[in-house]
């Protein structure tokens, strides 16, 4: 088997520089559904139910994209294709869901409008999305995929700070932060147009520098040069099949990817209401003060990806990949968990700087761990297999959400302690994985 040759940096770079656009528009997502769907009338009880299709939706085409890529050969790669056109439907859907409460419909109408185009914007993220991890995992040899995951986990986290902070932004240059009842603000449309215009363009550089390998040169690096005929991709197993073949450390990992994720499940769906209330003191979602918790989670999130970009330069420094895996998982549960205590918005940094280091070590350590353990024969598929480790969590979390809700007393803030709990035991589960090299073999 051929060793792929080393990138240089800008190679690696043009291979992820996209995914800062596709992370603008996540990070507008997950800073705003919330609130959201709370302006335009819903209960918080119902919050969490909103949040079960993005997840849905990426269990069910992420696997789809991984093995249709797998088997896809045209002229323009195999992986690109997907990318564009995931990027083109969630440029169009960015520019509707924020006027979803602004075209005359009933309260239930607006919510089911709203509904709908974030199944469309999240199924668009999820196909634009992946093909960047299959990129990495395509081409880029073994020793520098610790290099090239952690570029992608850098512009992850620089898109995610433009998302976060795009509405606090507009606020601060006149743009309106408030708007009548049932109505979402320009601040927060506005932020969402521009994430669409720079989505594109990103994505469109990287399908413009980007240049995969046919499928002959690809299964050379790969190891089954055999079964590719006229240039033409290899047969592929069925996904039941290779799921049923996994490696151990798919299954090793994917349990702490679940305490994980739904961790962030409940962060992303309870920090609006959580801060609004210990903070700003309000339950009232019309207010002018549960609007600007609404632009401070941004600011919050924003710091979290700094505390991210941070952690993941350290990182590399460990030599024991799990030790720094389980010590990142519990750093970001101490900061859940503090979040219960402080009261001052500008104190708060603190607690999501070191939530930041849990999201850098589950941005780039359980995608090196994996790639690592599997052949590129089915990357792809593979790749979108392990995303239900991230997606099945999220569901489970988010459906039973206005359940344990209930239970702690309609606190949105224990659910953030909450948070923590699961990235603790993610942290103890960090243990049973032992790490496999498929290039070895």
């Amino acid at each position: 088997m051929k060793t792929k040759p080393d990138l240089s940096f800008w190679k690696l770079w043009n291979l992820s520089f996209g995914f800062f656009g596709v992370q603008i528009a996540y990070a507008l997502q997950s800073a705003n559904i919330s609130r959201i769907f709370a302006t335009l009338g819903a209960d918080p009880h119902s919050l969490s139910y909103f949040w079960i299709l993005p997840p849905l939706m990426g269990i069910i085409v992420q696997p789809i994209i991984g093995s249709m890529s797998d088997k896809t050969w045209c002229r323009f790669g195999r992986r690109l294709p997907y990318l564009i056109l995931g990027a083109a439907i969630a440029v169009i859907v960015m520019c509707l869901l924020p006027n979803a409460g602004s075209f005359g419909l009933t309260v239930a109408g607006a919510m089911i409008f709203g509904f709908i185009a974030l199944m469309f914007l999240d199924t668009s993220i999820n196909m634009a999305m992946q093909p960047f991890k299959m990129l990495v995992g395509d081409m880029v040899n073994e020793r520098q995929k610790g290099l090239a995951y952690s570029i992608q986990s850098f512009l992850c986290n620089a898109g995610s700070l433009v998302g976060y902070l795009a509405p606090i932004i507009f606020t601060a240059i006149g743009i309106s932060n408030i708007a009548p009842k049932g109505e979402i603000p320009a601040s927060v449309t506005y932020a969402f147009y521009v994430g669409a215009a720079i989505l594109i363009l990103c994505v469109l550089y990287t399908f413009w520098k980007v240049k995969e390998m046919p499928p002959k040169e690809y299964a050379e690096f790969h190891g089954f040069a055999d079964e590719v005929k006229d240039d033409k991709p290899a047969r592929k197993e069925s996904m039941l099949s290779l799921l049923i073949h996994a490696p151990k450390v798919f299954w090793t990992v994917g349990l702490v990817q679940f305490f994980c994720w739904c961790a962030f499940m409940y962060m992303w769906t309870y920090t609006n209401g959580a801060i609004a209330d210990t903070v700003w003191d309000t339950h009232d979602t019309s207010s002018a003060a549960y609007q600007e918790a609404g632009n401070w989670v941004g600011v919050l999130f924003a710091v979290q990806a700094i505390g991210s970009v941070i952690w993941a330069m350290v990182i590399p420094q460990f030599k024991d990949r799990k030790l720094v895996y389980s010590l990142s998982l519990l750093l970001g549960a101490v900061g859940f968990v503090s979040t219960m205590f402080i009261h001052d918005q500008y104190l708060l940094f603190v607690s999501y700087l070191l939530i930041g280091c849990a999201w850098a070590a589950m941005l780039a350590l359980p995608f090196t761990i994996l790639t690592n353990s599997i052949s590129g024969k089915n990357m792809g598929t593979y790749l979108g297999l392990f995303n239900g480790t991230i997606c099945l969590p999220q569901i489970v979390a988010a459906s039973i959400g206005g359940l344990l809700l209930s239970l702690v007393g309609g606190s949105q803030v224990y659910m953030l302690v909450l948070a923590g709990v699961l990235l603790a035991a993610g942290a103890l589960s960090v243990f049973f994985i032992k790490e496999t090299y498929a290039e070895k073999k």
